[in-house]
Parts: C-alpha cells; sequence; structure tokens
C-alpha cells in the first residue's frame, strides 16, 4: 500500500480535488494542514521547494499542484478521463 500525504489548507480547492480523487480511488492518505501546522509547512517546503499547495508525498515521488495524471501514474491507477494535468498550485 502506497504512503500517501497531502499537504493542504481548509480554503484550497485544489486540495479538495486531490483528495476527492484519491478518496474516489480508495486510496488510505494523510491530510496535513499546513494552513494550522507550522511545522508541516516547514516540512513541505523542504520535500517539495514550494510553497504553494497542493503537494502530494506518494513513497517519496512529490506532487505540486493537482496533476492528476501524475497521481494516477504514480499510484499505477488508471489514467482515463484525466482533464486538469499539472493544474491547480495556489
Amino acid at each position: 500500500m502506497a504512503n500517501v500525504r497531502v499537504y493542504s489548507t481548509h480554503t484550497c480547492p485544489w486540495c479538495a480535488k486531490v483528495k476527492d480523487l484519491l478518496k474516489q480511488n480508495n486510496i488510505e492518505f494523510e491530510d496535513i494542514d499546513v494552513g494550522a501546522d507550522q511545522e508541516k509547512a516547514k516540512e513541505m517546503v523542504e520535500k517539495s521547494g514550494q510553497m504553494g499547495v497542493p503537494v502530494v508525498d506518494i513513497n517519496g515521488t512529490i506532487i505540486v499542484g493537482f496533476n492528476e495524471a501524475k497521481i494516477k501514474e504514480v499510484l499505477n491507477l488508471s489514467a482515463e478521463g484525466t482533464g486538469d494535468d499539472d493544474a491547480g498550485n495556489e
């Protein structure tokens, strides 16, 4: 099973899209609110080099923004129906 962490904020619509995609595919994930946890925010920046959310960490592979095709590729999910490749970095 993949170790998935989603660095997000509660006001980020692209973060919600990432989490919805994971839920639709029955992928368990840790949701980390970097707006409420400055240590986790620092960890996210160290991993990604980015301050924007969402940042998705899948077994050490870092994906910045809502990149449905890349998320599905890393999780070995079907890539059908992708649309918003590389979108949603706030």
